[in-house]
C-alpha cells in the first residue's frame, strides 16, 4: 500500500506571483516527481518549462514534472492521475501542487479532498501557501474578502516582490498578515526565489526535528507574540483586529478522546463557517502521544496519533482562525462540554 500522495495548495491574490513563485519550485530537481494541476497551462505562463504534450490534458515539463489542466473538475482530474500511475503510465507521483486562481476561496479545494472517500484514501492535504504582494497587501487584505480568506487558511505565506517593495511596504504587510494569520510561517520572496524548506515538513509529524517542526507548523510563539500586551495591559493585536482571529487555547488537564472530539464537531457545526481553521496538538488521558487535529470550517480531518510529544510541554494546544468568534465561547464549550478549563491566554 501506498502513502497518501501530499498535496499542497497554492493560492494567493491576483498579481500575487503565484505564478513566479511556482516557475521557480519546478526547477527544484527534488520536485521531478510532482504534479501541478492549473486551470489553463496557456494563461499561467508555464509556456517556456513545456517540452512535451502528453495528450489534450496534460504537458510533460523540462522538471520532470506533470502539468495537468484543470476544466471545472478537480475530483475527476486527481482520479485521472491516480489511473496513470496505477496503469504505468506515470513513472512517480510523489507531490501534487494545486494552483487556484486569484479570487479563489481555498476551502473547496480542501473539501474536495476530505470528501470524496477516493481522494482521501490516497491523497493528503499537506498544507496552503499563500503568495502576498507587500507592496498591495493592505489595500487588497482591506478590500477583497478572498484575500483575506486566502491568508487566514495558509500554514506558510510567502511575501513576494521583496526585491522590488521598500522596507515600510514590507513592514506595512507584515503588520497586516500578523493580524490575520501569525500563525503561519513567514518567507519572503525575491526575482521569484525563496527558501528550498519552503514545503518541506508542511505536514506536522514526529521525527528527529519534531520540536522545531512543531514551532513551524503550529505557530503558537508566533501567536503569543502577536498578543502582547501594551503598557495599559491591552492585546496589541485585538485592539488592531479586524473580523479575522486567531486564538491559541492551551489546557493543562489531558482530554477523554470522544468527549474531546464530539465537543469539536459540536462546536463546527454550531459555528458554522466562522471557525475558518483549527489544528493542533491534543493530550489524551492514557495516551503516550499527542493527537493531531485539523479541521476546515464544519469538517474535521481523521486524527492520527504521535508515538512520543515532540518537545517537553504536554499541554493540549489548538489553533483556531475565526471570523467574527471571540476566544470565550470557544473556552466555554471546552468547559461545558469536557469539564477542561484552558489556560488563561495571558499571564497575569
Amino acid at each position: 500500500m501506498r502513502s497518501p500522495v501530499p498535496v499542497t495548495l497554492l493560492t494567493g491574490f491576483l498579481g500575487s506571483g503565484k505564478t513566479t513563485l511556482l516557475n521557480h519550485l519546478l526547477r527544484d530537481p527534488a520536485l521531478a516527481g510532482c504534479a501541478v494541476l492549473i486551470n489553463e497551462v496557456g494563461e499561467v505562463g508555464l509556456d517556456h518549462l513545456l517540452i512535451e504534450r502528453v495528450d489534450e490534458e496534460v504537458v510533460l515539463l523540462e522538471s520532470g514534472c506533470l502539468c495537468c489542466t484543470v476544466r471545472g473538475d478537480l475530483a475527476r482530474t486527481l482520479r485521472e492521475l491516480c489511473v496513470r500511475q496505477e496503469e504505468g503510465r506515470l513513472a512517480r507521483l510523489d507531490r501534487v501542487v494545486i494552483e487556484t486562481t486569484g479570487l479563489a476561496d481555498p476551502a473547496p479545494v480542501i473539501h474536495t479532498l476530505m470528501r470524496d472517500p477516493f481522494l482521501a484514501y490516497r491523497f493528503r492535504l499537506d498544507g496552503v501557501v499563500a503568495t502576498v504582494d507587500p507592496r498591495h497587501a493592505s489595500w487588497q487584505l482591506a478590500q477583497h474578502p478572498e484575500a483575506e480568506r486566502q491568508v487566514a487558511y495558509a500554514d506558510r505565506i510567502v511575501m513576494t516582490k521583496c526585491d522590488i517593495a521598500t522596507q515600510a511596504e514590507r513592514d506595512a504587510a507584515g503588520r497586516a498578515l500578523d493580524r490575520l494569520n501569525p500563525s503561519a510561517a513567514r518567507f519572503e520572496g525575491r526575482m521569484g526565489r525563496v527558501p528550498s524548506e519552503l514545503l518541506a515538513g508542511m505536514a506536522f509529524s514526529a521525527g528527529p526535528s519534531a520540536t522545531a517542526a512543531l514551532g513551524t507548523w503550529l505557530g503558537s510563539g508566533r501567536i503569543e507574540a502577536a498578543d502582547a500586551r501594551d503598557a495599559f495591559g491591552r492585546s496589541v493585536r485585538a485592539t488592531h483586529s479586524r473580523d479575522i482571529q486567531t486564538h491559541l487555547l492551551r489546557f493543562e488537564t489531558p482530554f477523554e478522546w470522544d468527549a474531546f472530539a464530539d465537543a469539536l464537531d459540536l462546536l463546527l457545526q454550531v459555528t458554522g463557517e466562522r471557525i475558518l481553521r483549527v489544528k493542533g496538538l491534543v493530550h489524551i488521558a492514557g495516551e503516550a502521544g499527542p493527537r493531531v487535529v485539523h479541521a476546515v470550517q464544519q469538517e474535521r480531518y481523521p486524527d492520527s496519533s504521535l508515538p512520543d510529544w515532540p518537545d517537553a510541554d504536554r499541554d493540549t494546544r489548538l489553533v483556531f482562525i475565526t471570523r467574527d468568534l471571540p476566544r470565550a465561547p470557544l473556552e466555554k464549550a471546552f468547559l461545558a462540554l469536557c469539564g477542561v478549563s484552558a489556560r488563561p491566554a495571558v499571564p497575569a
